[in-house]
C-alpha cells in the first residue's frame, strides 16, 4: 500500500502558525494606539503603544518561521477549483504575505525616522540603526496605519472566501487550515 505523501490537511505546526499569526495580527491592530505621533507618544499611551510593537515583532519573527517551515514541509493538494479562484487565492495569499512584512517593516521604520526607539513591553528598547528625517517618518507611519487597515480587509476577505467555499461551494478549502478536532465534517 502506498503511503499518501499529499495530506488532506496542512500539518499542526503550520496550522498553528497560521492561527497564531491571525491572533496576533488582530490584537496588534486593537491595541495600536493610532493618530498622531503626539497622541501615540503620550506616556498614558504606552503600555498600548509597547503591546503593539512587541506584538509587531512578534508577527515578523512568526512570518520568518512560517516561510523557513514552508520549505520543508508537506502541503495538501489543492483543491480543485475554477481557474480564476485558484489565481485569485493566490494572489490573496501572496499579498498577505508581503502586507505581514510591510506593516511591521513600516512601522519601525517610521519611528525610527520620527526619531523613537521601539519600545517592547518591560521598557526593552530597540534603538534607531537609521539616522532621522521626521518628515519621512511620519510619512511613512501613516503608510503603516493604511498597510494595518488594508491587512485586516484582505484578511476578512480571506476568511469570507473560506467560508464561502465551505457553506456554499462545499468543498474542503476551509478544512485544510483547520485542526482535526473541530466538528466540521471533510466535503466529498
Amino acid at each position: 500500500m502506498m503511503k499518501n505523501l499529499s495530506p488532506s490537511r496542512y500539518g499542526r505546526m503550520a496550522q498553528m502558525m497560521h492561527w497564531a499569526t491571525a491572533i496576533l495580527v488582530l490584537v496588534a491592530f486593537i491595541y495600536g494606539p493610532g493618530g498622531s505621533e503626539q497622541r501615540v507618544y503620550l506616556p498614558a499611551r504606552d503600555f498600548d503603544r509597547q503591546l503593539h510593537e512587541t506584538l509587531g515583532l512578534c508577527v515578523f519573527a512568526l512570518l520568518v518561521l512560517r516561510l523557513l517551515w514552508r520549505q520543508f514541509d508537506t502541503r495538501p493538494e489543492p483543491t480543485p477549483q475554477a481557474r480564476w479562484m485558484h489565481i485569485v487565492s493566490k494572489a490573496v495569499q501572496g499579498l498577505l504575505y508581503l502586507l505581514l512584512f510591510a506593516v511591521p517593516i513600516s512601522a519601525m521604520a517610521g519611528a525610527w525616522l520620527e526619531g523613537h526607539p521601539l519600545t517592547l513591553l518591560a521598557g526593552f528598547e530597540i534603538a534607531s540603526p537609521i539616522s532621522t528625517s521626521h518628515a519621512l517618518g511620519v510619512t511613512v507611519a501613516n503608510i503603516h496605519t493604511w498597510l494595518g487597515d488594508a491587512i485586516l480587509w484582505l484578511a476578512g476577505l480571506h476568511a469570507t472566501a473560506a467560508i464561502y467555499h465551505h457553506v456554499l461551494l462545499k468543498d474542503n478549502v476551509m478544512l485544510i487550515m483547520l485542526p482535526r478536532w473541530l466538528p466540521l465534517r471533510q466535503r466529498r
